[in-house]
């Protein structure tokens, strides 16, 4: 006996969510405990070099077992004429049509929800996942008063897919507010709630620097200006250390070194960057210098 186990996220045109694979996972292992040997087949793009369907010869199972999604699509029914021979079972899936030839082709079916059924609660609820690091990121677009200076581009593109290889939760941050705009915070309180939330930032924005400091949660910033400019500038002011800045000329195809990102990475995560950025300055008030510069009594 063995048993190939598929899913949505096994088809070259399918799709991957966090449910999907949870399910898969949670099936895997029902099946392991039981001491079937079982495999998974991956699409190539969601996980290159994983054994797909193409490479998962019928003649080697004796089972297939579907896990999560709906029954339906001509994908699915393909697994019905690939794996004709295979007893084939489908497990916590939704059924909309019980005729459809998608839901009909399987031995028996296993529903999440169907018509006339009770519903079971889904499969991706029984998996326990570790944490990993929530991440901010603000990144700045272009800033043409830098002119030549600016590297916003090549910065962006090799500090994300750095951060595309981190074993971390993303989210991606705008500075902009727009209360007319749901994906945006319309006010600053609403986008200083969540920065209070991470356990990162990662920014090439002043601002995503200097409120990340100021709610006291570590912040790992690249100057996106060749030589440095208000990034690498603020970075001074809270005496902040994790702050990376591109040379005026490029020694090679890099302007970012990755090992100085992965130092700096770990730092801000570790106690060392946590106690750092509790003993961060308070803004000093410039009143006084304001009031100074204002010169009422000559104005009068």
């Amino acid at each position: 006996m063995r048993v190939l186990l598929v899913g949505w996220p096994s088809f070259v045109h399918g799709e991957a969510t966090a449910g999907d694979v949870l399910a898969l996972e949670a099936v895997r292992r029902q099946l392991t405990e039981a001491g079937l040997p079982c495999d998974i087949a991956w699409s190539p793009v969601f996980r290159p070099g994983a054994l797909t369907l193409e490479q998962a010869r019928p003649e080697r199972y004796t089972h297939l077992v579907f896990a999560c999604g709906p029954l339906r699509g001509e994908q699915v029914e393909g697994l019905h004429r690939r794996y004709a021979r295979c007893r084939r079972v489908a497990v916590g899936v939704s059924v909309i049509d019980p005729a459809d030839p998608a839901a009909a082709g399987f031995h028996a079916v296993i529903p999440r929800d169907a018509p006339g059924e009770p519903a079971r609660c889904d499969l991706a609820a029984s998996v326990e996942t570790p944490e990993v690091p929530v991440v901010g990121v603000v990144l700045a677009r272009r800033q043409r008063e830098y002119g030549a200076r600016g590297r916003h581009e090549r910065v962006e593109e090799e500090l994300t897919g750095w951060l595309g290889e981190r074993e971390c939760a993303r989210l991606p941050l705008e500075t902009r507010l727009d209360p007319r705009d749901w994906r945006l915070a319309a006010t600053a309180a609403e986008l200083e709630s969540a920065v209070r939330r991470l356990d990162l930032v990662v920014t090439t924005r002043m601002h995503g620097l200097v409120l990340a400091l100021k709610n006291r949660v570590p912040a790992l910033a690249v100057d996106p200006v060749a030589g440095g400019a208000k990034v690498t500038a603020q970075a001074r002011a809270w005496s902040w250390p994790a702050v990376l800045t591109p040379p005026e000329h490029a020694q090679g195809p890099r302007l970012l070194d990755p090992a100085e990102l992965e130092r700096w990475w770990r730092w801000c995560l570790s106690g060392e960057g946590a106690v750092r950025v509790r003993a961060c300055p308070e803004p000093v008030s410039l009143t006084a210098d304001l009031m100074d510069a204002l010169d009422f009594e000559r104005t009068r």
